[in-house]
């Protein structure tokens, strides 16, 4: 033991047996003591050390209850021979590799950035109230586990809103509610069953979900689009086989456009005679900013093809995490008995306070505030713009700068970060080699007073790559 040139200092804070424990472990963990070998006594260790031997005992207790040493009556106190695993060795922490949109998690919303609500135009004060009488009535709750399906009282307020803003009829038993879009995507293709199926998505298409679908083992098949929305005839010539398709007919994302009826009536053709599902990404509802948004597709679906997914994302704030799915009546029982084992949905809190944000009207009043809040701020940067430079995207909620074929838009995007603006690069929306570059710049965060100096920053930027 002397070899091991154990140290004790009497002025640390530690104690005595501590700083012997910590030694003799270090000993062992490092192979200076091997397995079997035997130690010595409390007495012979003080002797040796010129401390109690009660210090000596404390030590060994405590590398007994570590499981590092055993002690076996006239064989003595030895090193165990089936030492505990020693764990990894950590390293830096990696910082997790974010997709493009998103800069950062849990910051605030920067100047052109898409996909969040306009930040200084929240009704926090009745949201504040809502969540407090919310926030009572669960308190009052039973408790027992929530229904996985979601709380009656929101999919009661959806199903309404629903009928009235998309045209869909829909009892509350086809409703689920879940972990936002993402949450929503999950349920929809464990409950289908689609790993390891290959499907039909948008070219250009938003590119968490292409991620998402290959993370669950899917062949996502680009299909193009055009003026009338996703190419049917183009989907049938390149996967026939497909067990599903993802669009989004209301304003195609990114570029905006809706899908036509015609369009519409093929794409539900083909899933009654392919017995294929049609999942619907209605991100934006009914929040476009030239005239009435489409119905949706699921509107004019009479073969129980189309499952609808919607999220409050985009009108209320993406930090709900909350989504929803209709479904059609015959996949009720399948979608309830995934959600209860797989995907139940999110705290029933929060699912009240929306419940009441739509039942009293609110919802309805801050759409409304919002889409003309947006529609100002829209024709604010289209002053900035050329015209020809640009066109419409996302219903009006962004504008897509072309920028030459070959521009480097997602290093612009990542350099314009440093100055607080984010706008979305347009290349990363295609999966195929061919794709168009330009800049997604949202317009619900826009500051009139900072717009010169955003404008002029951002001009500035796309020069030096040019």
């Amino acid at each position: 033991m002397t070899d091991l040139a154990i140290k004790l200092d009497r002025t640390a804070k530690s104690s005595l047996a501590e700083q012997l424990r910590l030694s003799i472990e270090a000993a062992i963990l490092d192979g200076r003591l091997k397995p079997g070998m035997r130690l010595p006594s409390w007495q012979d260790l003080a002797t040796q050390l010129g401390v109690a031997r009660g210090t000596v005992r404390v030590a060994y207790e405590r590398l007994l209850d570590a499981q590092l040493i055993v002690t076996s009556g006239p064989g003595g106190t030895r090193v165990t021979e089936y030492l505990p695993l020693r764990p990894p060795e950590r390293k830096a922490e990696e910082r997790p590799s974010l997709p493009i949109m998103f800069s950062d998690y849990s910051t605030p919303p920067r100047i052109f950035q898409m996909g969040v609500p306009a930040q200084d135009a929240f009704p926090f004060k009745t949201w504040s109230r809502t969540l407090s009488r919310a926030a009572r009535q669960v308190a009052a709750l039973p408790v027992s586990y929530p229904d996985p399906r979601g709380e009656r009282a929101l999919r009661q307020q959806i199903a309404g809103y629903l009928a009235v803003a998309r045209s869909m009829t829909c009892g509350e038993e086809q409703i689920f509610i879940t972990g936002g879009y993402n949450g929503a995507l999950g349920l929809v293709i464990r409950a289908l069953q689609l790993e390891g199926r290959p499907g039909w998505m948008e070219e250009p298409g938003y590119p968490i979900a292409r991620a998402a679908l290959r993370i669950a083992g899917i062949t996502p098949v680009a299909v193009p689009v055009d003026a009338d929305g996703l190419d049917v005839s183009r989907g049938l010539e390149i996967a026939p086989a497909a067990a599903f398709a993802l669009v989004t007919p209301g304003q195609q994302a990114p570029l905006g456009m809706t899908m036509s009826l015609p369009r519409r009536r093929a794409l539900l053709q083909w899933a009654e005679e392919a017995k294929a599902w049609i999942i619907e990404d209605d991100y934006l509802s009914e929040l476009q900013l030239k005239g009435r948004a489409a119905p949706a597709l699921a509107s004019i679906d009479h073969g129980g093809r189309v499952i609808h997914i919607g999220t409050f994302s985009k009108t209320i704030s993406p930090a709900l995490r909350l989504g929803f799915i209709v479904v059609p009546p015959a996949l009720t029982s399948r979608f309830a008995e995934a959600a209860a084992y797989l995907a139940p949905a999110p705290f029933p809190g929060i699912q009240h306070v929306v419940a009441e944000f739509l039942r009293d009207g609110h919802y309805i009043r801050h759409l409304r505030k919002m889409k003309r809040l947006y529609a100002q701020r829209r024709d604010l940067l289209k002053q900035w713009l050329e015209p020809g430079q640009s066109v419409e995207a996302m219903a009006g909620l962004a504008l897509v700068l072309r920028l030459p074929d070959g521009t480097p838009d997602v290093e612009i995007a990542k350099r314009l970060l440093a100055f607080g603006l984010a706008p979305g690069p347009l290349s990363p929306w295609y999966a195929g080699e061919e794709s168009s570059a330009g800049l997604l710049l949202g317009i619900t965060n826009l500051v009139p007073e900072r717009m010169e100096a955003s404008w002029s920053v951002l001009q500035t930027v796309i020069r030096e790559f040019s």
